[in-house]
């Protein structure tokens, strides 16, 4: 199969993975959304070469470091605006539901956003992309041992995470935290 064709099945098999992954990081930015997986696929398109046979895994990698640029670009935009003045999205934040929200699982949001964006990546990653460890590993371009520790460390804080919230939800409540 020619390069082209490799790029061709992975654009037709892969697009709609990669914007899922590229919007769940860019979460109702849908024009940056377009702007990075169109990115990606350029990048896929001058490296079509290098394409490996399973190529969502590298893919993920390529749309990680795009979405590293754009959310780079997205806070010197940010500064900019502030610099000059009072504007509304220079001061836009997003904000966390504590643990006790009615929307089902927010605190898990919360308790995840109290991670490292390291953790938080590899969490992500193993999670909503559904990756392997070899998978991962070509993502997170390190060995497949360092990728399972690192998804192995992450796992843990973000239950010492969950566990200070429970306690915190529990003292709040007038429990003793041992439910």
């Amino acid at each position: 199969m020619s390069t082209d064709d490799a790029f061709a099945d992975a654009y037709r098999a892969h697009y709609w993975a990669v914007s899922r992954f590229v919007a769940r990081r860019l979460d109702g930015q849908a024009h940056e959304v377009e702007e990075v997986v169109a990115e990606v696929f350029s990048i896929a398109w001058r490296r079509r070469a290098d394409l490996p046979d399973a190529p969502l895994p590298w893919l993920y990698g390529v749309a990680r470091n795009c979405l590293a640029n754009t959310v780079r670009g997205l806070g010197r935009y940010r500064r900019l605006l502030h610099r000059l003045g009072n504007h509304e999205v220079a001061h836009r934040r997003q904000a966390v539901e504590s643990p006790d929200a009615e929307r089902p699982g927010s605190w898990v949001h919360e308790a995840l956003a109290r991670l490292s964006p390291a953790d938080q990546e590899v969490l992500r990653l193993a999670t909503w992309e559904e990756l392997t460890i070899e998978e991962l590993a070509v993502t997170l371009g390190c060995g497949q041992s360092a990728a399972a520790m690192r998804l192995h460390r992450a796992r843990a804080r973000l239950r010492t995470q969950i566990d200070r919230m429970r306690m915190t939800v529990s003292a709040r409540a007038g429990g003793d935290g041992n439910d």
